[in-house]
């Protein structure tokens, strides 16, 4: 194995420094990552060619990613399945997170020549698959403009701009980690879950944070939620600018804070928030910064315990803990390095040092190399959460797929439709990339991996909670995951018993504008204020709402009625004159005991037919009479009880023609009285209308024309039953409705007529003979006929629901009673108490004496 990478033009060994390594195989992967975290550049004079970079700051947590990637390879190559007979083989390139480096080191394994040359590549064997790179989003950008014109697959661990979604600018970019779109969207729903209605927003000033705040708005706004305030740092901030950035926070009655930041762009507004002592803040962290070192501190507790936000994934690898624990410092590739995690890991050094760190440090243990990696505990053999050496890990194998896809490449079935299929030694990047694209595998921790048509895997985090760790610091515990691949409903997977929000606040803290409002309630906005902040409003009294925070109050459909909380509709009261009802009962009772009277009149009449007072009067038309007065009180009883649809069509009917068919009676005896006195005079006309048959005309005239009305209303406009709602509030009234109010006023009418021609013809013959005397009862019958009608209109108007059916009920039994007792009570008291008056010379003495 080599320490520096070979020219495949010339196999010339060429120095570049111990940047760089290749472990040669088969078929090669490119790595871009960084070792160190910091370099040392020279002051370019333009006169000279610049030189390299020298890095200056080595982390173990770095060189982890780097044994993972050989971990993953080594894995590979001893699998028999995957890419049998054909070993891997990679370049890694040490970028110090550098812009000019991680461009030299692409560009150096594109060339295969230790001098970067753009578009260049005599490389023909082995063949160079892909680029596991780069460290940073906008590093990614650079290199993937250039991969992309050439179609080399490139695949990065760490990169999440949504910017690289692009497949028009960015063909041939994928990566292992999730876009930043999904991290915002989830971080937004996160608020959400916890009913966070009421946020402040903190970005940095860059793409990353305008782009956060505009997706987290975005979603937040669209679920009716509010942004409280956005404010943007920057990693050089104005003391001034901070201040009042923590003040709007401190004003601010928003009590959870977005941070989409960077550590070290954070800690400077945090020591701001120390020194005003600004509490009561809870934090929701991004990526970022989720799982930083830096801000774990003991001081920054008081602010940030209890902060929830993401984390990439994190994973176990069979076997890395081992495998990380079994390096050597003299026979592992890249020495160097290798040397300088003894160093870091040992407090030593080497006899010569390879650290610049260990040289300020000036140590003077030596190390051996006999040392124990098992022994120590560390940032690098710290395997319980991987998350950038498992997204590294991740990448190796997907790659490895690709390129076994391609060795089982079948003719016809290829990257191009009608060509063979190339050689998995000598393949095209674009054919490789089409694989890219299909690929599918399983990995340990049993999640499927692929791509989405933007190169995106399928995003999964971690959901961390800051709670308290040893020595007053600060440990991040995994509570929960957001899993895109879940169903709506399971998005968000959080173990609730394990959430701690810090001393300040013993549950989830709330944060609104203003105070949800309980059903019964809508939300009223506050004019020139957010949607969140609003006052609540009850609802009106025929509307409930049933959730809370509800924006309007719904109404009841029409046969319900809201309770007193109204918060649901419950059915509205029918209301009818039933034969429960205690009226209903009075009446029905007062109208059985009255259907007793005209028999029981009838019957006394049968009995005594003979009887001078009996035929004086007419007894058939009588006999009628009482007949048709019985059917008048029965027909009251079909005004009582639920008004079905059959009942509503024929009461008004039967009505109106049984109490036609009562007033013709008496109109016929009346006018008979007048005519049998007439026409005892000499040559009297009328003599010939004192015929038997001309009361029977009358009646059947009289009641056929009232037929022939209540015919054609029953015919053009029929009565039907009704649900009245606006009779009586929150009561459906279940009456009939008579449809043309001129129809049944026009019945009405009838029968006044009817009882005015009865009254007016009686009337004229109050002072005939004692022997013809039934005018004056008529009289005073019809007088209290009309006085009961004539008061029943303007009651019917006043009255409502069930109390005008009532008064109709009322107007017929009072009608009725008065036609009774006027017409028969006098007879009835001279046949039962006086029958000495019931004789024929009685009858003819008045006369007489008349």
């Amino acid at each position: 194995m080599y320490h520096v990478p070979v020219a495949c033009c010339n196999d010339d060994l060429l120095n570049l420094d111990l940047n760089g390594i290749l472990v040669p195989g088969d078929i090669l992967i490119g790595v871009v990552i960084p070792i160190h975290i910091a370099s040392l550049s020279s002051m370019v004079t333009f006169q000279e060619s610049p030189s390299p970079d020298i890095c200056i700051m080595f982390l173990i947590e770095f060189y982890q990613h780097f044994q993972a990637l050989r971990f993953a390879v080594e894995e590979i190559n001893k699998n028999p399945v995957l890419l049998p007979n054909r070993t891997m083989g990679f370049y890694v390139y040490d970028s110090c997170a550098a812009l000019r480096r991680e461009i030299e080191g692409t560009l150096w394994m594109l060339t295969g020549q230790s001098q970067a040359i753009p578009n260049y590549c005599c490389r023909k064997h082995p063949p160079l698959a892909a680029i596991i790179g780069h460290s940073k989003s906008t590093y990614s950008i650079l290199m993937a403009h250039i991969l992309g014109l050439f179609k080399f697959p490139q695949i990065s661990y760490y990169s999440t701009s949504s910017l690289l979604s692009d497949r028009t600018r960015f063909p041939s970019f994928f990566r292992t980690v999730p876009s930043d779109s999904f991290q915002f969207k989830g971080l937004a729903k996160l608020v959400l879950h916890f009913k966070w209605t009421w946020v402040g927003l903190i970005a940095t000033n860059d793409d990353y944070g305008n782009e956060a705040i505009k997706i987290i708005t975005q979603e937040i706004v669209k679920e009716e939620a509010c942004v409280a305030y956005t404010v943007y740092i920057t990693y050089n901030p104005v003391s001034e600018t901070i201040t009042n950035i923590v003040n709007i926070i401190k004003e601010s009655s928003a009590n959870v804070v977005i941070a989409i930041s960077v550590d070290v762009y954070l800690a400077p507004l945090l020591d701001e928030m120390i020194k005003q002592n600004v509490t009561g803040k809870n934090f929701v962290a991004s990526e970022a910064w989720s799982i930083s070192n830096l801000l774990s501190a003991a001081k920054y507790s008081p602010i940030l315990f209890g902060t929830i936000g993401f984390a990439f994934q994190s994973s176990k690898i069979p076997g890395l803990q081992e495998y990380l624990n079994s390096i050597n410092p003299f026979n592992t590739p890249g020495l160097t390095w290798a040397q300088m995690l003894w160093e870091e890991s040992f407090n030593c050094t080497f006899s010569v040092l390879t650290n610049q760190t260990m040289v300020m440090n000036n140590l003077k243990n030596t190390c051996s190399g006999e040392e124990s990696l098992g022994g120590i505990h560390n940032g690098y053999n710290d395997v319980s959460t991987l998350r950038t050496s498992y997204n590294i890990y991740t990448a190796v194998h997907v790659i490895a797929k690709a390129l076994h896809d391609l060795s089982q490449c079948q003719f016809l079935n290829g990257p191009l439709f009608g060509e063979k299929c190339s050689q998995i030694e000598h393949f095209k990047p674009y054919q490789l990339l089409y694989y890219f694209k299909n690929v599918h595998l399983k990995l340990s921790n049993n999640r499927d991996i692929f791509f989405d048509k933007d190169g995106n895997p399928p995003a999964v985090y971690d959901i961390v909670n800051w709670q308290s760790g040893l020595h007053d610091t600060m440990k991040q515990v995994k509570v929960g995951s957001y899993d895109t691949l879940n169903s709506s409903v399971d998005v968000f997977i959080l173990n609730t018993s394990l959430l701690w929000w810090g001393e300040v606040y013993q549950e989830a803290p709330l944060s609104v504008c203003s105070q949800s409002c309980q059903v019964g309630f809508k939300k009223l906005v506050k004019r020139g204020k957010h949607m969140c902040c609003f006052q609540c409003v009850p609802c009106t009294q025929a509307e409930i709402s049933n959730q809370t925070d509800s924006i309007e109050c719904w109404k009841c459909p029409w046969d319900m009625w809201p309770n007193s909380a109204r918060d649901k509709c419950f059915p509205k009261p029918i209301e009818f004159l039933s034969y429960e009802d205690p009226l209903g009962f009075s009446l029905a009772a007062t109208i059985a005991f009255s259907c007793i009277v005209p028999i029981s009149i009838f019957y006394l009449f049968i009995q005594y037919k003979s009887t001078p007072i009996v035929r004086a009067n007419n007894y058939y038309v009588s006999c009628i009479l009482l007949v048709s007065l019985w059917f008048c009180f029965l027909c009251a009883l079909a005004f009582i009880g639920y008004p079905q649809p059959e009942k509503c069509l024929l009461r008004q009917a039967a009505f109106g023609l049984i109490f036609a068919l009562c007033v013709s009676c008496i109109l016929a005896k009346t006018i008979i009285v007048v005519f049998a006195f007439m026409a005892t005079k000499p040559g009297s006309s009328l003599k010939k209308w004192t015929t038997p048959r001309v009361p029977y005309m009358i009646i059947t005239i009289c009641t056929l024309a009232q037929f022939i009305l209540c015919l054609i209303w029953l015919s053009v406009s029929p009565p039907f039953q009704q649900y009245n709602i606006e009779a009586k509030l929150g009561i459906i009234v279940v009456e009939c409705n008579e449809n043309s109010q001129f129809a049944f006023w026009c019945m009405l009418g009838y029968l006044g007529v009817l009882a005015s021609v009865s009254f007016t013809v009686a009337f004229l013959a109050r002072r005939l003979p004692d022997n013809f005397n039934e005018a004056k009862l008529i009289t005073f019958s019809m007088l209290a006929f009309l006085s009961v009608w004539v008061y029943f209109i303007p009651a019917s108007l006043s009255a409502q629901g069930k109390y005008i059916v009532s008064m109709e009920i009322f107007a017929i039994l009072i009608s009725s009673w008065a036609l009774v007792a006027c017409m028969f009570f006098p007879k009835c008291f001279i046949i039962l108490f006086r029958p000495d008056k019931n004789s024929r010379e009685n009858l003819m003495g008045n006369r007489r004496r008349k």
